[in-house]
């Protein structure tokens, strides 16, 4: 019997397969085949391959997934297995370098994929071959990731991680789908996988949280573990008086109760861990905020002490704030919960376990420090009762959401607890339940949190994440230009990673401080990612000209409408260390398209060392095209529709330009290492009156420039175009003809015409209403 999907609350994207539809993807003797092209040789005989009974509602496709697994000799807790030889075949991939963070690689063979590969995608060809997504799954108490054979094959690790649970049977451990189009297969594999396996919604069937759409100042390198509320006031403090509110204050790592083992019971013992990495073998001690917030007197009357008058005082002080979240570790703090303290729920001390997959991972401080002290694990049918603990409490105190980090560590303790599937699954059910109690369900930030654990077992509601691994200001190791190539690593992991993370959480770019070297460069790529913005920035310490591209009056911000992701032509080249690849990624607006340049060349992942490091010989200047072409108009919740379009207007941040381009055609971008260039890319409409192109550009002195335009309508009839403006600054227009009057909210205005561009100086008005500009012509 079919199974039924209403049942199941699936989107309507997802059907059955018809009787008569044939799986894209077989297993014909030892060669998997995608739409008849060789993918994977030498395919062993243990090898099962099983059409999807799902497909995406784009029937017309007649794209059938195809299921993948083996069977084994014998029942074990891990099977390394081939699956066939790839040679020859461009693929891009996404692996786990860190435990808790992953990113991008490519290569043509077997050989050169890596260790925990969490999806790989390869690449088309001229004579026919789709592209074809290989995505390791869930099944039953095991997960599967990619990794290098012998002799170029392709070989799948499916692991437990506990010696007690085992088996010898698979048949859906790998997933394959193919399409057409490189972002469509993703997305549509993974509606495919919404169904199959049940246990998470993808992003579009959620709703952010509204931190999304708002500035935020975190705390982490303001003050690392020595944030305090005086030092946090301050903060806010300068960002308002400088005029760029923070709607979000994120109160990082150094708020909570926690101490050593061998320290007495006292909420001050682990707050003199202030060196790097000595806080991580602390334990949480209490649910409630260590003494620098317990002791904390409100000037004002009624309002008594700690943290809740804070965050009151806070919020009645400066208007603009209206969501503080705080952070906390997946298990409570870097160590977890400390046994045997009253008031606590029971912990046990496990001693972490890393696979053999993690040990190729590179060194992290974080990890040597959990491994050499163990972690205190509440067992995890007391779960729920230890995240409703501690989130009544942030609730009652009036915090708004969490910062969940450390996630990705349940599985280096799951031997006495049924596996790693099995804990995982208790500690996400209970932390889903407990934010949707306290937190509305999505008030969360995942973080550390790169597996597919996580992505196919935690994020029924939690649907906002980092997507890459943490700014970090200089080189941790002290090289000193890792205060440059460490830049352009994290933008290529957020940009590739959002590729399949995307389809689950909404991308967040991280933080990152308005006076770094590369702050404009970082500034530019939150600007268009389509994520929330915030920074770190030390008290008193702002680059306000930078900040005020990003931030408006209110504390608001121009969000693209779908997130940043490369284009076609990055998706299968090395940004980070080929010497010749220029990071391009897009976006889009409301009415305008964006198109981001990134030169990023200077350091990444060594296969060899295991370790980011330096590669400085290939940052130099490079040159790419850009083209309207670059941007998928037809992807998103709104696309924007371009047919029937001759011409676009393409307007660059840095010349200031705006130049027309048919969609393919392209101009040539010249890039420093380590800047950038931004384009908004506008169709041109035709007013046939009086044959007048017009083409609306945005606010030039934000760098997502058309995310300003949030309305346009054009009248025939009057020879007249309106334009919905957020924000404030100088607005711009092409238009081929000098309108005869610009008008402001229904008043006639100045306005000048230079170089087929109109331009308008639009005020703050006052609130978070249009400005409504009026072209006559």
């Amino acid at each position: 019997m079919a199974p039924s999907l209403s049942k199941l609350g699936v989107p309507e994207a997802v059907g059955l397969v018809d009787d008569d539809l044939t799986s894209s993807v077989t297993l014909d003797g030892s060669s998997f085949l995608a739409n008849g092209h060789p993918i994977l040789t030498n395919v062993p005989l243990n090898i099962i391959a099983t059409p999807s009974p799902f497909l995406s509602s784009k029937k017309a496709k007649n794209t059938v997934g195809c299921f993948v697994g083996f069977d084994a000799t014998e029942p074990r807790s891990r099977h390394v297995v081939p699956i066939g030889k790839l040679r020859g075949i461009r693929f891009m991939s996404i692996f786990r370098f860190k435990v808790w963070w992953t990113t991008h690689w490519v290569g043509n063979s077997g050989t050169d994929v890596e260790h925990e590969t969490q999806m790989m995608l390869l690449d088309r060809s001229d004579s026919g071959r789709p592209y074809v997504l290989l995505l390791p799954l869930i099944e039953g108490k095991f997960r599967a990731s990619l990794q290098p054979g012998q002799d170029d094959h392709v070989d799948i690790c499916v692991e437990s991680g506990s010696s007690l649970v085992c088996s010898s049977s698979f048949r859906s451990c790998l997933y394959m789908h193919v399409g057409d189009d490189p972002f469509d297969v993703i997305k549509d594999a993974m509606r495919v996988i919404r169904v199959h396996l049940g246990t998470f919604k993808l992003l579009e069937e959620k709703n952010p949280p509204p931190i999304v759409d708002k500035f935020g100042w975190c705390t982490w390198d303001a003050f690392y573990l020595k944030v305090n509320p005086e030092g946090i006031h301050e903060g806010v403090k300068g960002l308002v008086k400088g005029g760029c509110p923070p709607a979000l204050v994120l109160i990082d790592d150094g708020w909570q109760s926690i101490n050593h083992d061998d320290d007495p019971i006292t909420d001050q013992g682990g707050l003199n861990r202030t060196a790097a990495g000595e806080q991580m073998p602390c334990r949480l001690i209490k649910f409630e905020e260590n003494y620098k917030f317990k002791d904390y007197k409100s000037p004002r009357v009624g309002h008594g002490k700690g943290m809740g008058a804070f965050v009151k005082d806070l919020k009645e002080e400066f208007k603009s704030v209206e969501h503080v979240y705080v952070w906390h570790a997946l298990l409570g703090y870097w160590g977890g919960v400390r046994p045997n303290v009253k008031g606590m729920p029971q912990s046990k001390v496990i001693v972490p376990k890393l696979s053999k997959g993690l040990e190729t991972t590179m060194e992290d401080l974080a990890v040597d420090k959990i491994v050499e002290n163990g972690v205190g694990l509440v067992p995890p049918e007391d779960a729920f009762e230890f995240y409703d603990g501690l989130h009544s409490h942030l609730e009652s105190v009036g915090i708004d959401g969490v910062k969940v980090d450390v996630i990705h560590l349940l599985e280096m303790l799951s031997e006495e607890y049924g596996g790693r599937v099995e804990l995982a699954k208790s500690y996400y059910k209970a932390l889903t339940a407990s934010v949707r109690k306290h937190f509305k369900g999505n008030g969360v930030i995942a973080s550390m949190e790169h597996c597919n654990d996580f992505m196919f077992l935690g994020t029924e509601t939690i649907s906002l994440g980092r997507v890459g691994d943490d700014f970090w200001c200089t080189d941790p190791k002290g090289v000193t230009n890792g205060t440059f190539w460490l830049q352009g690593c994290h933008m290529v992991h957020c940009a590739y990673n959002s590729l399949w993370m995307g389809n689950f959480i909404h991308p967040d770019w991280d933080m990152f401080q308005s006076t770094h070297p590369c702050a404009e460069f970082h500034a530019a790529s939150r600007a268009i990612s389509g994520g929330p913005i915030y920074v770190s920035d030390s008290v008193g310490k702002h680059n306000f000209e930078v900040l005020k591209s990003l931030v408006l009056p209110d504390g608001s911000i121009l969000r693209c409408q779908h997130y940043a992701l490369p284009t076609r032509d990055c998706l299968f080249e090395d940004p980070l260390h080929d010497g010749k690849t220029m990071l391009k990624i897009w976006n889009l607006n409301k009415f305008t398209g964006v198109l981001g340049a990134f030169n990023c060349q200077g350091g990444g992942w060594c296969r060899k060392s295991r370790i980011n490091k330096s590669f400085s010989q290939y940052s130099q200047t490079l040159n790419c095209l850009a083209s309207p072409n670059d941007i998928e108009w037809a992807q998103g919740k709104s696309p924007i529709p371009i047919d029937g379009v001759a011409v676009f207007a393409v307007y660059g941040s840095k010349n200031k330009k705006v130049k027309l381009l048919k969609s393919s055609e392209t101009l040539e971008i010249s890039l420093e290492p380590f800047d950038y260039e931004l384009l908004t890319v506008s169709p041109v409409t035709l007013l046939t009156g009086k044959s007048v192109h017009f083409a609306p550009i945005g606010l030039v002195n934000m760098l997502n420039t058309g995310g300003a335009i949030q309305l346009l309508a054009f009248d025939e009839d009057e020879q007249l175009v309106r334009v919905g403006v957020k924000g404030c600054g100088e607005f711009r227009v092409f238009a081929s003809v000098k309108p005869r009057i610009c008008r402001l909210d229904g008043v006639d205005v100045d306005f000048e015409y230079d170089d087929f561009m109109v331009t308008v100086q639009v005020p703050w008005p006052d609130s978070s209403r249009l400005s409504v500009v009026e072209y006559l012509f």
